[in-house]
């Protein structure tokens, strides 16, 4: 891992990454406030294919690791579920922190591999077309596409979950696509990257 260089007279280094990615944050990330408690990644739906909880992410940002957190897998394995922030017991926005990591991992170029980016944009894709998330298919065309070995042993998760109706086999799309698409029409044409 290479060392990240900051200027000799910037007065506190570790603390320029986590203030870039605060403010780059929308709405207030209160990200300075974790407390380190770990209640974030006994949370996650996610966790056991991030190579860092959540936590251990923040750590790297406050200690200025700034590629070591961007290249992380971890904002690439958030699905949004939210869990995390309802949990929090300081009330940090991680799941909108994980958005600006993605935003910035782009930007930089600084992603292992194509897996991560790849799961997110499926589910672009998906609340694209439907409107929502669409788990059956977006858990199905990711392990297919990246894990195919390991779908078997999900099989027995996903009939559970489909027998007591957590989840469809079939997507459900909302009403009003078109206000929907002609926001997001517009959120692409105000975004800067």
């Amino acid at each position: 891992m290479a060392a990240q260089v900051f200027r000799s007279s910037d007065p506190n280094p570790n603390l320029r990454f986590l203030e870039e990615v605060s403010a780059r944050t929308a709405g207030v990330s209160r990200l300075e406030m974790c407390i380190q408690c770990g209640t974030c990644g006994g949370s996650c739906p996610s966790s056991v294919d991030m190579d860092h909880t959540p936590r251990m992410l923040f750590a790297l940002i406050r200690a200025g690791l700034r590629e070591a957190a961007l290249s992380s897998n971890t904002p690439w394995y958030c699905v949004s579920c939210y869990h995390c922030v309802v949990r929090c017991p300081q009330d940090v926005h991680i799941a909108d922190v994980m958005y600006t990591l993605k935003s910035m991992a782009i930007q930089e170029k600084l992603y292992k591999e194509a897996t991560a980016p790849d799961f997110s944009q499926t589910f672009v894709d998906m609340v694209e077309t439907y409107g929502r998330s669409y788990e059956f298919g977006l858990a199905t065309r990711h392990y297919l596409k990246h894990f195919p070995l390991r779908m078997p042993s999900m099989a027995p998760m996903g009939l559970g979950m489909l027998s007591k109706k957590r989840m469809d086999i079939t997507p459900t799309r909302i009403e009003g696509m078109d206000q929907l698409k002609a926001i997001l029409t517009r959120a692409k044409e105000l975004e800067v990257v």
